[in-house]
């Protein structure tokens, strides 16, 4: 999965105040690539899914930081980036990649034998996460409305996980760990993001996770370790690898660029398409697809998530009205 496409949420909560109106051909433009952001971050599953049959998730998940910030560099360097951080960053970055790093080892480590969709839907209670961290934690002014909402989205959770946990086992409980890992790190990057370029940040925290990523592979190298104890990958399975790091660069670049076209009202409804792909692409590629109490939760928390952003864009609209109201 392709983490950063839940950020397109934590963007919306973060400017859901602005009121400017971008042209709508920009919007339009916006709206087109969050929607290739929908197709191309499945693909990231999928590739990790199949590579997941000869190669350990610590390998992969390694091969995804690698093969992005390699990709990576040619847009810092073409867009004359700075790759210079303030030391007093270099904590938060380096925090950062080690949650990104645990939230990418949960779900491939999930997916290898959990339906992609069921994987997924869970992962996507990481808003819900941040929204309740913030009010009891952060003391943030959150609602009852979007409290119960949350509280509904775990139930849909739970939905999701009960026939999963029956037919695999702990490992179905690895999407939650993602989202948990997911939730601190949308924290983290809502305030590195004020001050760093998407793209530098997405380097920097490529860089980061690859150098913490290999001396634990070298570690583990003849333990025998089921997931950590790398191979030598044969054949198409370095096709995998590099699609793994592929799809992750792409997709989240459609992201960026969406969501400095369009506002992120309008494209964060769009997220939740990622769902659907990725059930036709379980279905396509490994015949996989979630049963009814599944789909029963992956709707609750789809509902449940919709229903955040529609309390989010209402009271936007409230702060947008009484900001401009001429003073009395």
């Amino acid at each position: 999965m392709d983490l950063h496409g839940v950020t397109s949420y934590a963007r919306f909560m973060a400017t859901a105040t602005s009121s400017d109106s971008p042209p709508a051909d920009r919007i339009l433009a916006g709206v087109a690539l969050m929607l290739g952001f929908c197709v191309t971050a499945p693909m990231l599953d999928v590739a990790a899914k199949l590579a997941s049959d000869s190669v350990p998730v610590g390998q992969i998940t390694t091969a995804r930081f690698l093969v992005q910030c390699m990709l990576m560099a040619p847009f810092v360097r073409v867009m004359r980036l700075s790759l210079r951080v303030p030391r007093e960053q270099w904590l938060a970055l380096t925090v950062r990649a080690v949650l990104l790093f645990v939230s990418t080892f949960c779900f491939i480590a999930a997916i290898r034998v959990m339906p992609l969709a069921d994987a997924l839907a869970i992962v996507f209670v990481a808003p819900f996460i941040v929204l309740l961290v913030g009010k009891f934690y952060l003391s943030e002014d959150v609602g009852p409305r979007r409290v119960c909402a949350a509280i509904v989205g775990f139930l849909g959770v739970l939905f999701v996980i009960q026939p999963s946990f029956a037919a695999f086992g702990a490992v179905a409980l690895f999407p939650l760990g993602t989202a948990m890992g997911f939730a601190f790190y949308i924290l983290v990057t809502r305030r590195l993001s004020r001050r760093m370029h998407p793209v530098t940040l997405q380097f920097h925290t490529g860089l980061i996770a690859s150098v913490l990523c290999l001396p634990v592979m070298i570690l583990a190298e003849g333990t025998g370790a089921d997931l950590l104890d790398p191979v030598w990958p044969k054949g198409i399975a370095w096709l995998w690898l590099f699609g793994v790091g592929f799809f992750a660069a792409i997709s989240h670049m459609m992201m960026t660029y969406a969501l400095s076209l369009a506002p992120s009202a309008t494209l964060a409804p769009l997220q939740y398409l990622e769902l659907p792909v990725a059930t036709l692409l379980g279905y396509l590629v490994f015949r996989d697809f979630p049963n009814a109490l599944s789909l029963t939760g992956i709707a609750i928390i789809i509902g449940a998530g919709l229903y955040m952003i529609h309390r989010e864009r209402v009271i936007a609209r409230q702060l947008i009205t009484e900001r401009a109201a001429p003073p009395i």
